[in-house]
C-alpha cells in the first residue's frame, strides 16, 4: 500500500542498528539513510503510534536518538539526515546488547510490551562480527524483541540467521550492493502495515459482498448476479449459463516432446477443460493430435461432461513422428469447426494451438484462414517452438494470444492466464463462471506444481 492510505501501523518501538564500520563507504553510509528514512515515511509516527530510535555502530556503540527523542516524521527524517559514519570495527553483538539493556528501555522511552505492542529492531550489516551475536540476539528475542537482519554485500549469512527472529525467511534479507537496499524499504512498509479488516469495519462501498486483501479490498457479487464496471454495484444475471463455447485443442504430438511432458501437456489441457462449465448448451471440447499426420482424437460435443473429456484427454496415446502445423491448422478449419463435427452455428470457436518446435510444413495460409473464419485463434509455445510461428497463429491482439515458456513444466502457468482469456462474451454474466474456476485453478496449479 502507498505509505499513509490504507496503512495503520500497529504502535511499534522500532529501532534501527546500522553498521557503519569501515568497509561501508560514505556514499553507501547514505543509501542506508535513504533506506531508514523510506521505512520511517511508511510509518504512523507519533508518541502513542510507532516511536523510533536509531543505534549507529561499528567498534563502539552510539545511540543516534532514542525511541522518545522525536515525536513527529518530519523530526525523525531530519534526525536521520544528520547521521555520521564512525568508521572502525564491527561490534554487532555489543550493539544489539544496547539496544536490549538501553534502547528499548522505559528510560529511553521504550513502553511496555503488551500485546499492543510490538518491539522490532533493524539490524544492517555489511560485515562479518568482531564478538558473537548468538547469544545475545537469543536474549534479545527472549526480551520480545523481533529481529530482522539485512545482509549487504560480502556479508556472512550465518551471521544474520543467528540474529534473526523466525520465520527466518521473513526475517533475513539479502541485497548485493546498498544501491539495492532501497528495494527493501516497500518490504518493511508493508511489515508494519496492520489494517485492520476493511469489509470487517465496514470500511467499504460494496453492494453485495466484501472481500478482503491486506490492506485493501475488492467488491463481488452473489451467485446469479455480475460486478458492474464500477467495481461496486452488481447485476442480476439472466439465465446466466456461462458461455457457450467450441473450443479445440490442437496437440503437437511430435517426437520432440518427450514422453514425461507430453503428459504434462495432458495435465495443461485438463487444467483448462476443469475451468469450463461442459455441456451441450454451453462449452464443448474437441481435441486433435498432430505430427507427420493429423488425428481427430475426439470432435466437439462427443463428450457431455468434464469427467468424460478428462478420462478421454488421459487416454490419448502420443504420436511420436514430425511436426506438420499447417496441415493441422487446415484440418482444424475445414473439420474440427464444421457442423458436421459437431461445431454449433453461430456459437464462439477458439483453438488452442501447441507446439514445442518448428514446423515443417508452410503454415501461413492455414494460419490467416483460420482468423479469417472468425476464430479465435490462441498459440502456445514450449522450448524449441518458433515465436514467428506463434504470433502468426494468434489472432489479434497478437500479445494477448501467444504464450511462451522454455520448459515444459512451467506450462501449468500459461494454462492459468489463457483460462482469463478464453471467456469470449462481452456479458459479464456469461463471463461469471470463468470467474469461479480462477479460484479453482489456483488451487490446481498449486498442486501441480508440487
Amino acid at each position: 500500500p502507498s505509505p499513509g492510505t490504507l496503512c495503520r501501523t500497529k504502535p511499534t518501538d522500532l529501532v534501527f542498528i546500522i553498521d557503519s564500520s569501515r568497509s561501508v563507504r560514505p556514499h553507501e553510509f547514505e543509501k542506508i539513510k535513504v533506506f531508514v528514512s523510506r521505512v520511517i515515511e511508511g510509518l504512523d509516527v507519533g508518541p502513542n503510534a510507532t516511536r523510533v530510535g536509531v543505534i549507529n555502530y561499528a567498534s563502539a556503540v552510539r545511540s543516534e536518538f532514542s525511541l522518545q527523542s522525536h515525536q513527529s516524521k518530519a523530526a525523525l527524517l531530519q534526525a536521520v539526515r544528520r547521521i555520521q559514519p564512525l568508521s572502525t570495527g564491527t561490534m554487532t553483538g555489543l550493539a544489539i546488547q544496547f539496544a536490549i539493556s538501553r534502547a528499548f528501555s522505559a528510560a529511553e522511552g521504550g513502553r511496555a510490551g503488551s500485546p499492543n505492542f510490538r518491539k522490532v529492531a533493524i539490524v544492517v550489516t555489511d560485515g562479518r562480527p568482531q564478538d558473537g551475536v548468538q547469544d545475545v540476539s537469543a536474549r534479545a528475542r527472549a526480551a520480545g524483541i523481533e529481529i530482522f537482519a539485512l545482509g549487504v554485500g560480502r556479508v556472512d549469512m550465518g551471521t544474520l540467521r543467528q540474529m534473526a527472529s523466525e520465520p527466518l525467511d521473513e526475517h533475513v534479507d539479502y541485497v548485493e550492493s546498498y544501491s539495492a537496499i532501497e528495494k527493501l524499504s516497500h518490504k518493511f512498509q508493508e511489515a508494519f502495515c496492520v489494517v485492520s479488516d476493511l469489509c470487517a469495519t465496514g470500511d467499504h462501498d460494496c453492494e453485495q459482498l466484501c472481500v478482503s486483501a491486506p490492506g485493501t479490498y475488492r467488491c463481488s457479487c452473489r451467485d446469479g448476479f455480475s460486478l458492474n464496471s464500477d467495481g461496486r454495484t452488481c447485476t442480476a444475471c439472466n439465465g446466466g449459463l456461462g458461455s457457450a463455447l467450441d473450443l479445440v485443442f490442437l496437440i503437437d504430438g511430435s517426437k520432440s516432446v518427450r514422453p514425461e511432458n507430453f503428459e504434462l501437456v495432458k495435465k495443461f489441457i485438463n487444467q483448462i477443460v476443469d475451468s469450463l462449465e461442459v455441456s451441450d448448451k454451453q462449452a464443448q471440447v474437441g481435441l486433435v493430435q498432430y505430427s507427420s499426420s493429423v488425428r481427430q482424437e475426439f470432435p466437439l460435443g462427443q463428450f457431455r461432461s468434464k469427467k468424460d473429456i478428462k478420462a478421454a484427454v488421459k487416454k490419448m496415446s502420443y504420436m511420436e513422428k514430425g511436426t506438420m502445423t499447417g496441415q493441422a491448422l487446415k484440418y482444424l478449419v475445414d473439420s474440427s469447426f464444421a457442423a458436421i463435427n459437431g461445431a454449433r452455428p453461430g456459437v464462439p470457436k477458439v483453438g488452442i494451438v501447441f507446439t514445442d518446435g518448428r514446423s515443417q510444413d508452410y503454415i501461413s495460409d492455414a494460419a490467416k484462414k483460420a482468423k479469417d473464419s472468425g476464430f479465435r485463434m490462441f498459440a502456445v509455445g514450449v522450448g524449441n517452438a518458433v515465436e514467428d510461428e506463434l504470433r502468426e497463429i494468434a489472432s489479434e491482439p497478437v500479445a494477448e494470444h501467444y504464450f511462451y515458456t522454455a520448459d515444459f513444466r512451467t506450462i501449468s502457468k500459461i494454462g492459468k492466464k489463457l483460462q482469463m482469456k478464453i471467456c469470449v462474451e462481452e456479458d459479464p454474466c456469461e463471463c461469471k463462471s470463468i470467474v469461479k474456476f480462477q479460484t479453482k485453478v489456483e488451487e490446481l496449479i498449486n498442486s501441480l506444481q508440487q
